[in-house]
């Protein structure tokens, strides 16, 4: 069989076995969950999981980096795509923010459960998500060390604490607005966002 044939039907494979594992992890818990209820979700077979994942703990692990990658290219393809139509770092950061509740909302399950493991401390995968969160944040920090280097933000912003700082802010105001106020909409949640984010970073101009 043609390899590229394989290899994308190997992807589609661990595609619904992520999608699986979220769903289920976010509803029961990574403990409770097992290999059968994935393999079952996932409408494969048992051994189907453990060729492509060595065991549950893998599993999730791949997992997180699957789902914060997805995070950071939908970031840095918003701040890129401002940047080739001649915007500013501000302008930038909003389309950042707009990217990161568009990502959530489209994948409520997995932030859920990356925010709460971005708080446990005895987790075999710890390492792997302070790498993966990195990336995340970095993305945000050079847009922010472009602004200072242009002279569009103040040299007095700390770029790690502030970039660390936005990307929590969409965290954790999106799961707030998906648990708690549902009825409103993306664009009002990014307007309120957006405000916010003129008001503080930029100096409200």
């Amino acid at each position: 069989m043609d390899s590229s044939a394989t290899s994308t039907r190997r992807e589609a494979t661990r595609q619904k076995l992520y999608e699986a594992a979220v769903t289920l992890i976010a509803e029961q818990g990574f403990s409770a969950t097992t290999v059968d209820e994935i393999a079952e979700r996932a409408g494969v077979a048992k051994g189907t999981v453990y060729y492509n994942f060595a065991s549950k703990s893998v599993l999730f692990e791949e997992l997180l980096r699957h789902g914060v990658g997805l995070l950071t290219a939908s970031l840095k393809e918003a701040s890129e795509k401002v940047a080739g139509g001649g915007g500013s770092q501000v302008d930038a950061l909003d389309a950042m923010i707009r990217a990161g509740l568009v990502f959530i909302d489209r994948y409520p399950a997995f932030t859920q459960l990356y925010v709460a493991e971005l708080w446990r401390t005895n987790r075999a995968w710890q390492s792997t998500l302070m790498v993966v969160r990195q990336q995340a944040v970095a993305v945000v920090e050079d847009v922010l060390r472009a602004g200072v280097e242009n002279g569009e933000l103040s040299e007095e912003i700390d770029i790690p604490l502030t970039a660390a700082a936005l990307v929590g802010m969409v965290l954790v105001a999106a799961l707030d607005w998906q648990a708690f106020q549902p009825e409103r909409s993306l664009d009002d949640v990014h307007s309120a966002l957006s405000r916010l984010l003129q008001g503080r970073v930029s100096g409200g101009r």
